[in-house]
């Protein structure tokens, strides 16, 4: 459930894409009653990113606001990704340059390595550790290999947003933004449970 949650916004980032591409004469007229008195007019080609990146905004901030109704724990990590779409999404809106927006995975994804990677070698605090200890019992150095495997996913996650939204185009991009990185994830987490079972059940037959 956390997951779908966590996805929120890439969700409603695709959905909102979708929609405008699919209406362009709409999303166009939309697109410059909200936005249009900020940086101008909307060219009817930009209204479909710039629709989607103002819901991934509202999206994430709806999020953090949610939880705090609630009275239940930000994740740093969200507060890192808040930041950065209101940044990088507000610069989208504002200058109309996409750019901004297609860097802005790059961006969390690289952070979230930094923060990984800082909090292990400076903090000495394994956050992986941190929210996977309840689960399971490793030795420290299985837990650092496992906090540095994430460290390289982020950094090679960033690096192929980069190719795929230089080397495709806007739509494609919006896609593997949703279909291709999820799928990713997915992989990635289920080849360390994988590993980290015959890990465990290694240990368990000692």
């Amino acid at each position: 459930m956390k997951f779908l949650f966590d996805l929120f916004p890439v969700f409603a980032f695709f959905a909102a894409y979708m929609v405008a591409e699919h209406a362009p004469a709409q999303a166009s007229s939309l697109a410059n009653q909200l936005l249009g008195r900020f940086g101008g007019q909307v060219i009817a080609s930009q209204a479909p990113i710039l629709l989607a990146t103002l819901v991934a905004i509202i999206a994430t901030a709806g999020q953090v606001g949610y939880l705090l109704a609630r009275r239940r724990k930000v994740d740093k990590m969200l507060w890192i990704s808040l930041a950065i779409i209101v940044v990088m999404g507000g610069a989208t809106l504002l200058l109309r340059d996409t750019r901004f927006i297609r860097w802005k995975p790059t961006v969390l994804y690289w952070a979230f390595a930094v923060v990984l990677l800082v909090s292990d070698l400076l903090l000495k605090k394994n956050l992986v550790r941190t929210m996977m200890q309840e689960q399971m019992t490793l030795p420290a150095p299985i837990w650092r290999r496992l906090n540095l495997s994430w460290v390289g996913f982020f950094v090679a996650m960033g690096i192929l947003n980069l190719y795929v939204a230089y080397s495709f185009s806007e739509s494609v991009w919006v896609k593997f933004k949703l279909f291709g990185t999820t799928g990713l994830m997915v992989v990635f987490v289920v080849a360390q449970a994988l590993t980290l079972s015959r890990f465990v059940q290694g240990e368990e037959r000692k």
